[in-house]
């Protein structure tokens, strides 16, 4: 069946197949159906009764690639979900108008994908404190360091803290080998991982040795007052309720803080208070601090973590 949507341009046909028309294969890995470009027109296997739905994705895909949007596999995916959900509205206007953060150490310019990805950057670039909370895969961390770069490029914040609770996973981190920096980082490798693909290996080591940027547990945060400084507390979900308030009373003048994490998935035992879903409870009535809930759907990894957190949750209910 051939859907009505038409491709005027060349240039649009090449954004919307994508490399080794990748992100066609999408429609057969989400909805079971297949779509194939031939000319101008459209055409599916698709029964009639996904016709409607077809309809409404391709007209919008359409119209961002005639705009010169390159499309990649995660858009593709965000797209079918949206239109799942009825969701559509403003996505045009979301991929016309979004605004490029910085270039990372690829080459590669990095935005917001999500509509609850520019609604954490505008809270980012309004708020002296936000948190960012949902599953794992919405780009929280991420999006978090990116921005934090590029305060610290304009000279806006004069450092960039990034810590995270250290939960030993069934050892003591005293019986472990090496010093406690050894001991410590494998816990951090994601912010160090964050950081090398924005900056670079050997200039994001280089502003580790000038102290410029710091990566340490949450727990070197005690005692200190971080002013001019962009501070972001990764995987908060496992820290305790003291942790937390220890934490968030290191905000100092001039200073950004930034909490993400997901309420659904601690470490903590079974006992234990979680200080983020503590917080939450807290905080959420304060004016100057914004709360930004992610979604299952702002999920942009590989198709199948979807696919995980959609049985996980079947699971447990």
């Amino acid at each position: 069946m051939t859907l009505k949507t038409k491709i005027t341009s060349a240039n649009a046909i090449s954004n919307l197949v994508g490399v080794n028309d990748r992100n066609l294969l999408i429609f057969k890995q989400q909805l079971g159906v297949s779509v194939f470009i031939f000319g101008d027109s459209i055409v599916t296997d698709a029964s009639e009764e996904m016709i409607p739905l077809l309809e409404s994705i391709f007209e919008v895909l359409v119209k961002i690639c005639e705009s010169k949007v390159s499309l990649q596999e995660r858009d593709i995916i965000y797209v079918i979900n949206l239109a799942q959900n009825d969701k559509l509205d403003g996505l045009y206007d979301l991929y016309k108008n979004r605004k490029k953060i910085l270039v990372n150490s690829y080459g590669k310019a990095v935005y917001p994908k999500t509509f609850n990805q520019v609604r954490y950057l505008d809270a980012i670039c309004d708020k002296a404190l936000v948190f960012g909370v949902g599953p794992a895969g919405t780009g929280k961390t991420y999006l978090a360091v990116a921005y934090a770069v590029k305060e610290l490029k304009k000279g806006s914040v004069k450092k960039i803290v990034l810590t995270r609770p250290v939960v030993e996973a069934g050892e003591s981190l005293g019986f472990l080998p090496g010093d406690l920096k050894e001991k410590v980082d494998p816990y951090l490798i994601p912010l160090y991982d964050a950081l090398y693909e924005m900056l670079g290996l050997e200039t994001t080591q280089t502003l580790i040795e000038k102290g410029v940027i710091e990566i340490a547990p949450l727990a070197y945060m005690r005692g200190r007052t971080l002013e001019n400084a962009f501070i972001i507390l990764d995987e908060a979900q496992n820290t305790t309720t003291s942790q937390m308030k220890m934490f968030l009373t290191r905000l100092g003048f001039g200073s950004k803080m930034i909490v993400t994490g997901d309420p659904s998935q601690t470490d903590l035992k079974s006992n234990v208070k979680s200080g983020l879903n503590e917080a939450l409870k807290i905080l959420k009535e304060i004016e100057d601090i914004k709360i930004i809930n992610f979604e299952r759907i702002d999920v942009i990894r590989h198709p199948l973590v979807q696919s995980i957190l959609e049985r996980y949750e079947s699971n447990e209910d």
